[in-house]
């Protein structure tokens, strides 16, 4: 079940749901504007939402901004038509190539088979519209490259493109006065590969990125937010797999063995997941 949380005093947000793949939703509210990050992977995600919020005296949003293309971000967009909607040139194009593809059981199957989608995102598409699947793809109304600064009186926010192994066009949303960094899914790895992976040369160029931001809180799109604390002890766990990778050759016995000399401790289930994760990568 979704619970809806406030941070400081201007952002409010959602609840994942891992079944049928629900991400964070976040929602700005300024003097003047309001600004909700990501569109949801319905019609019913997104305006659950909206009505949560208006019960708590929170407008509908004047903007909308997208993190990255994949669905569950995207679908509810057409619950958002008096919305302006913001999103990278990258992602606009991404999103291109979904108009003619057919969401039915079917079509899914079939995509499955051949490679072009994950079972995982077939199986949440399927469990989220299990009565209606009448999915519209509405292309955003604004684009940018690298950068764009959103004012919304006494609060900004600054959306900036980041890439990642997840997603190449993922952009993340600094909530300037808050000190809240939303991360969507940037962190993550690629799991849209035939092996979930990440790579050496995504990973710390984005790390560099994240941590140019000063931030308190970090908010990634399928897990609970994070304090900085939490935040850096990610990074380095992320940093340190990375270089142990690289010296070893991607030999994950080797990695595993210099991981844990440096932990001085046995290796956590995530941290293994982590290391394999690196090697498919190497």
């Amino acid at each position: 079940m979704h619970a809806i949380s406030k941070i400081g005093k201007r952002f409010w947000y959602i609840t994942p749901i891992s079944v049928t793949d629900r991400p964070i939703l976040g929602m700005v509210v300024g003097d003047n504007k309001t600004l909700m990050i990501d569109a949801g992977n319905s019609i019913d995600h997104a305006n659950y939402f909206l009505k949560e919020l208006l019960k708590r005296e929170v407008p509908n949003p004047n903007m909308v901004v997208l993190t990255h293309w994949h669905w569950d971000h995207i679908f509810g967009l057409s619950a958002l038509l008096n919305t302006v909607s913001i999103a990278s040139k990258e992602t606009k194009k991404e999103m291109e190539k979904l108009i003619p593809l057919s969401w039915s059981d079917e079509a899914l199957d079939a995509r499955v088979k051949e490679g072009a989608e994950i079972e995982f995102c077939a199986k949440a598409i399927k469990e989220e519209f299990t009565d209606h699947r009448d999915i519209r793809i509405v292309l955003p109304d604004v684009t940018f490259e690298k950068r764009v600064e959103i004012d919304l009186g006494g609060v900004t926010c600054i959306v900036q493109h980041v890439g990642g192994d997840h997603a190449a066009d993922s952009v993340i949303v600094y909530i300037k006065e808050e000190k809240i960094l939303f991360l969507g899914d940037c962190i993550y790895p690629d799991i849209f590969s035939e092996k979930e992976n990440y790579t050496i040369k995504e990973i710390l160029p984005l790390l560099d990125e994240l941590e140019s931001f000063d931030a308190d809180t970090y908010i990634p799109s399928h897990q609970k937010p994070i304090s900085k604390e939490e935040f850096n002890q990610e990074a380095a766990k992320l940093r340190t797999i990375a270089k142990y990778t690289d010296i070893c050759g991607g030999d994950k016995q080797k990695i595993m063995e210099e991981y844990e000399k440096y932990v001085k401790r046995e290796l956590t289930e995530d941290e293994r997941e982590t290391i394999a994760d690196f090697v498919n990568g190497y």
